[in-house]
């Protein structure tokens, strides 16, 4: 998902670019910078100003939305990789259901099955 968006955020800027440096200045008209000598004829009486104005800001908008958006995952995705778990200590108290370790004086049953001293032949 991560990768459609970036794709989406690289084309939204391209066609940014592109949008802004088709558009003229106030005082030149579309006509004039496809070559041809009438003013105003290609997106009607009023011109390409308002229409390619529009575009560019539906673009614009879209360039921010991704921003954000991309932002937003690589930020969380930073902090997931940022969590450090640490061992817990071991409790003072036993945990109920664990067995402990004898600990009394007396020898257990294979302490006392073996020899004290090894056998010598």
């Amino acid at each position: 998902m991560y990768q459609f968006i970036l794709l989406l955020h690289v084309l939204a800027a391209a066609c940014i670019v592109i949008l802004v440096l088709v558009q003229q200045g106030r005082g030149a008209t579309m006509g004039a910078a496809f070559g041809s000598g009438a003013s105003q004829t290609i997106f009607g009486s009023r011109g390409s100003g308002s229409f390619l104005f529009k575009v560019t800001m539906a673009f614009a908008i879209f360039f921010f939305m991704t921003s954000i958006s991309l932002n937003y995952w690589t930020v969380s995705t930073y902090k997931q990789a940022r969590v450090i778990t640490i061992p817990a200590l071991p409790s003072e108290q036993p945990v109920p259901g664990a067995t402990l370790p004898l600990k009394s004086s007396q020898p257990t049953a294979l302490q006392t099955a073996l020899p004290a001293e090894p056998v010598k032949k």
